[in-house]
């Protein structure tokens, strides 16, 4: 299953594999990143790993991934906005980034896709990087808690329940 995945990968590449994953998820890798954070966390509980190492790696490569989305939006706002102006989704996302802002980065976060996502329409409406990462940050390391901390006493319950679901 995905844990003999991982565990495989960590013995190629070591924990840089959850920064990895973490990081280069918005730019087209497909890993799940709730699948993987869960997966790292039982892999700690159970002392395949360590959960101190595990954990920082996940956190900054998530740090990484929305740090880059939201300079990607700095930089290239104006092509972006071009390209997108009639999208309707992006129409949508900076309606409700006007309307909610903080709430919106902050929540944005717990969306799979939108966590990738957001921080380039964040970038794109020209909000200062000290609010940016005030908010986000904070929102990357309660979400990066939540689910490291499922994952270790949840975790196998749900793995478990999972694997009578594919057999």
């Amino acid at each position: 299953m995905i844990s003999t995945t991982i565990t495989e990968l960590l013995h190629q590449y070591g924990y840089l594999i959850f920064y990895f994953a973490f990081s280069l998820g918005p730019f087209g890798i497909p890993i799940p990143n709730e699948i993987t954070i869960i997966s790292g966390a039982i892999l700690s509980q159970t002392g395949v790993i360590n959960s101190w190492i595990t954990y920082f790696c996940i956190l900054s490569g998530l740090l990484t991934a929305i740090t880059i989305a939201y300079f990607a939006g700095k930089l290239f706002g104006k092509k972006i906005r071009h390209t997108l102006q009639d999208n309707k989704h992006m129409i949508k996302a900076e309606r409700i980034l006007n309307k909610r802002g903080n709430w919106a980065m902050c929540i944005g976060l717990f969306i799979p896709i939108v966590r990738y996502v957001l921080p380039l329409v964040i970038g794109l409406s020209g909000i200062k990087f000290r609010r940016f990462a005030l908010i986000s940050y904070s929102s990357a390391l309660l979400w990066t808690i939540t689910y490291f901390t499922a994952g270790t006493y949840f975790g196998s319950p749900i793995l478990s329940t999972l694997q009578l679901f594919h057999n």
